[in-house]
């Protein structure tokens, strides 16, 4: 062969070496990165090329999937009650992609997951449709039912827990939205998701676990516990040193109350009237440290609480002087929690001081219903001891049958509560957000059900509203409809 053959030859193999090294690196090296692109179409299409599976609620399918016309996608979403299972479901959007569980399970749902390998090859040979997974949730209906029709048109969530477990037992955020309005990618799907999207009340937020408020008052149960863990308190009863008026540490700014009564008020009557000087006065005895300590044991700066869905971090802040921190004691200042991290502090203090891990999913199934993943309840901390916990438990009695949560109780069935009334905005102008914290303890001494609510705004003038005036009857409806849902 002569030199330019040879030349030419040599060139062409290296070309050829060239192309099936470049093919081997899409196929092998960056096929997973291709195949998962936004812009990849294909991979949309065939997430909507089969019947999703569902997302289950006590044995009934909150979801579903129809046949389209006129797309690339064989199938839409479809859900059931849409408003009320969203916090729950999130979305699953031909146009706009998913979210929460319809996001986090889709493997499961399309089908893809490697553990439907079997499935998928017995399919192969048998001719049946490839199918879904289901998602089988912790949700009660009847409590998700009882808290999104108590909120109503008020602005605010309710996280519902059993204290036992950490199952997660209703999620509600209002208002909500209905997901199918922009399942598919039609003209009126794209004009339903701008509504929402730009939408000044926040609809797509899951406000249950995804904003973060001043828990006000309610967080003087956890400034009780780090009292009474600190050695700070030993009998709730006994007189404490709180005097009136109470000036902030180092400042001369003075701790307001809003009830009489205040002045070396033990720890009980101070929960039970809330007296804001007396919480301050402890959280500065117990010091900053030890305060962020406690708070942490019951979730707090905690940034991968996941049900699977992951909540926002709830803040008690590591940096602040004695006086943020005499005022964050009282729920003030810089501290926020979302509504799911007050009721794991509700669930751990209902619990005799055992914090149990939340989730929301029981049990991932097969598309025959066999059982390939289920969920086994975890122990997440110990905030406080079996002994403390029940002080905070007879302060928290205490508060409902004697003091501001009186609105809670309910005939035949012990309830704690704490209320609480945040003060937020500019000069502390704006309309307070109402909360308050609950648990029902049955006659067999076991609590089946804790509950934070918090309302952003209502219609009620600023002086009229308050954690027990407006969010203890939306926590009371739903203890009472998990306690009948047991029988």
């Amino acid at each position: 062969m002569n030199k330019p053959l040879r030349r030419i030859s040599l060139f062409c193999g290296l070309l050829v070496l060239a192309l099936l090294i470049r093919t081997n690196w899409l196929q092998y090296v960056q096929a997973e990165e291709l195949s998962t692109r936004k812009e990849n179409r294909r991979v949309q299409i065939a997430q909507y090329a089969t019947e999703r599976g569902n997302i289950i609620v006590k044995g009934e399918p909150i979801t579903g999937s129809k046949v389209t016309d006129g797309s690339d996608y064989k199938y839409k979403r479809t859900y059931t009650n849409g408003e009320l299972w969203a916090p729950v479901t999130g979305y699953a959007s031909q146009a706009f992609g998913s979210t929460q569980l319809e996001s986090l399970e889709d493997g499961i749902l399309t089908g893809n997951d490697d553990r439907l390998f079997f499935d998928r090859t017995i399919g192969m040979f048998t001719g049946e449709k490839k199918q879904g997974g289901n998602v089988v949730t912790t949700l009660n209906p009847d409590a998700q039912k009882a808290a999104f029709e108590a909120l109503g048109t008020k602005k605010g969530a309710v996280a519902a827990i059993d204290p036992r477990t950490g199952a997660i037992l209703a999620l509600v955020s209002t208002p909500s939205y209905d997901p199918s309005r922009f399942a598919g990618n039609s003209k009126d799907d794209g004009k339903a998701w701008n509504e929402l999207k730009d939408s000044e009340d926040k609809n797509l937020v899951n406000r249950a676990l995804r904003e973060t408020y001043p828990p006000g008052s309610t967080f003087k149960v956890v400034t009780a516990a780090a009292a009474l863990e600190h050695g700070v308190v030993q009998d709730i009863n006994a007189a404490t040193d709180t005097p009136e008026p109470y000036f902030l540490p180092g400042t001369k700014t003075v701790m307001v109350n809003h009830a009489q009564g205040c002045e070396k008020a033990s720890l009980n009557k101070a929960l039970e009237i809330s007296c804001n000087s007396v919480f301050a006065n402890m959280g500065d005895k117990v010091t900053r440290d030890k305060m962020v300590e406690t708070s942490e044991k019951f979730g707090f700066n905690n940034d991968k609480i996941d049900i699977p869905v992951r909540a926002f971090a709830s803040i008690y802040d590591k940096k602040m002087g004695k006086d943020g921190n005499a005022q964050s004691s009282i729920g003030q200042f810089n501290t926020a929690a979302t509504p799911l991290q007050m009721a794991m502090v509700t669930a751990a203090i209902a619990n005799d001081g055992k914090l149990m891990k939340p989730y929301m999913v029981d049990n991932l199934t097969a598309p025959n219903l066999d059982i390939i993943e289920k969920h086994e309840p975890q122990e997440m901390s110990r905030p406080l001891s079996a002994a403390n916990a029940e002080k905070v438990q007879q302060m928290m009695v205490n508060v409902v049958e004697n003091g501001t949560g009186g609105k809670a109780k309910m005939k035949g069935v012990t309830v704690g509560g704490k209320t609480g009334t945040a003060q937020h905005g500019e000069g502390n102008k704006k309309r307070p957000y109402a909360w308050f914290i609950s648990y029902a303890e049955t006659p067999d001494k076991t609590s089946p059900v804790a509950v934070a609510v918090v309302i952003e705004d209502s219609e009620a003038d600023r002086e009229d509203i308050s954690g027990g005036g407006l969010a203890a009857p939306v926590a009371k409806a739903v203890m009472q409809a998990v306690l009948n849902s047991q029988g």
